[in-house]
């Protein structure tokens, strides 16, 4: 068993195709093909169904699948702390983030981060919870800053602070001009504008009304913050943002107006997997993410 022979079987594990297996792994189709079946013939087991656009996992592939995952975070992990055993912290750190925290934290994080160790390069991606969940739990990323809870058993996590979910009114609303004492009854008949399913934080938005007994009457979903923030400033409905996106002083914006009792909020963190070993670069990233969030 090879370790090329692993990440060959990961590869068309997440793809589900060879084709796309291949060129993820920039092989030929055919050589990627011939490993996997050499792989096969040394197990005595078939790993794949090989359908006719499709390869569906067989039991000993998926067995193969959870233990390859660990054993080649551990094998990169490894190469990268002999490489960082000694002198300045350096390597890649594999960051995912939700793309609604990445616009407004990242720019700070990294930022900080290229100062204190410029030889750490962050590969960043921005995707959905569960999209994150799946890349963190497969090792395609190390490290992942989203909203918690999360209730996954393969994961470690660790709080970095709530935040304040904002009403976001029309300028010309008649709640615009009201600092204090504003309730979520108070648009209830509003027109909500919020992000599409899939994004957490419409979910989290839809529970906080729950919770409170109201129904809103959701017009529009999106998948960016600034496009509903758009649509609010335009006066074709109302929404719940985030503290961090809230813009200062920029024109055409929303009024964003902070709600009674019980306040809308979400927790950001940082997760990663239980049996993972952060590398001196992922653990220096993380440190950067406190000092940053801190202040």
């Amino acid at each position: 068993m090879e370790l090329h022979q692993l990440r060959y079987v990961l590869a068309v594990g997440k793809t589900g195709n060879f084709s796309r297996a291949a060129e993820a792994c920039h092989v030929s189709q055919p050589s990627l093909s011939q490993q996997i079946q050499k792989l096969e013939q040394e197990m005595g087991e078939r790993l794949f169904t090989r359908l006719k656009r499709e390869a569906v996992p067989t039991a000993a592939g998926r067995a193969l699948l959870t233990r390859a995952a660990r054993i080649l975070g551990e094998v990169d992990a490894a190469m990268r702390d002999v490489e960082q055993a000694s002198g300045e912290v350096r390597g890649v750190v594999t960051l995912g983030v939700l793309p609604t925290i990445a616009p407004y934290l990242l720019p700070k994080v990294l930022a900080a981060c290229r100062k204190l160790h410029p030889k750490i390069d962050v590969i960043v991606h921005e995707n959905t919870t569960s999209q994150l969940l799946a890349m963190t739990g497969s090792c395609e990323v190390e490290l992942s800053v989203l909203s918690l809870p999360i209730r996954d058993e393969r994961f470690q996590h660790e709080h970095l602070f709530w935040e304040e979910l904002l009403l976001a009114v029309p300028p010309r609303h008649p709640l615009a001009q009201r600092k204090r004492g504003v309730k979520l009854e108070d648009v209830e008949v509003e027109r909500f504008i919020l992000l599409q399913e899939g994004h957490c934080l419409g979910d989290q938005v839809l529970r906080f009304c729950d919770r409170e007994r109201c129904r809103p009457s959701v017009v529009f979903r999106t998948a960016q913050l600034e496009t509903i923030q758009s649509l609010v400033a335009s006066g074709l409905g109302v929404s719940l943002i985030p503290q961090m996106a809230c813009g200062q002083n920029r024109k055409g914006q929303p009024v964003y107006l902070s709600l009674g009792e019980p306040q809308p909020k979400r927790a950001i963190g940082m997760l990663w997997r239980k049996e993972y070993s952060p590398t001196r670069a992922v653990a220096a990233l993380m440190e950067v993410i406190r000092e940053s969030v801190a202040e």
